[in-house]
């Protein structure tokens, strides 16, 4: 599937919806689209393995929390996309337009987080570089994500209990919670 760029770029231009609730830390993340010869593809990270880090090897998109430095959240988008696998999207991309905010959650409880997704497109090829926070960086085929075939559920054990939810795999990656709630706002936008 090729995006019909205009059609994305007007169904980015509504304002997001925010969270309004001061007193939550906020982070950034970016979704960035290329295109390839098979087709567009998606950019997402694995994490890298992190005791503290509740999110820790799972799949993702480059971002990360605010700074005190950063000019506001497209800002950190930029920035963390920047340190965690070395593209710059503010020279290599296009802004498309943001996606609602999301409460995190990690272990089934909300957490003092909410996270701003921002849509790009890269105007020109990039190498990445990823970070020591980052351990795999993946471009996946926008088609195949898109795919039902692709849409499954992920068993997590928590406290005894086996939960489902709903994720996206796609051989060995699987990809479910914060990224593929902000993933299906960006398919609804697409579709």
């Amino acid at each position: 599937m090729t995006p019909d760029w205009e059609a994305l770029r007007g169904a980015l231009s509504r304002p997001p919806v925010r969270v309004d609730e001061p007193k939550l830390r906020r982070a950034a993340v970016a979704l960035v689209l290329r295109g390839a010869e098979q087709g567009d593809e998606l950019l997402f990270i694995r994490r890298a393995q992190h005791p503290r880090d509740p999110w820790s090897g799972q799949m993702g998109f480059p971002g990360g929390r605010a700074e005190p430095g950063d000019a506001g959240p497209l800002h950190t988008a930029l920035r963390e996309t920047r340190e965690e696998v070395g593209v710059d999207l503010a020279r290599d991309a296009e802004p498309l337009g943001a996606l609602d905010e999301v409460r995190a959650m990690a272990r089934l409880r909300p957490q003092n987080l909410v996270i701003a997704p921002f849509v790009f497109r890269l105007t020109r090829a990039v190498e990445t570089r990823p970070s020591g926070e980052v351990d795999g960086v993946f471009w996946l085929p926008l088609d195949r994500l898109l795919d039902p075939a692709a849409h499954g559920e992920f068993p997590y054990e928590h406290e005894g209990a086996t939960l489902r939810f709903p994720c996206l795999r796609l051989d060995d990656l699987v990809i479910w919670g914060l990224t593929y709630r902000m993933f299906e706002d960006l398919r609804a936008r697409l579709c």
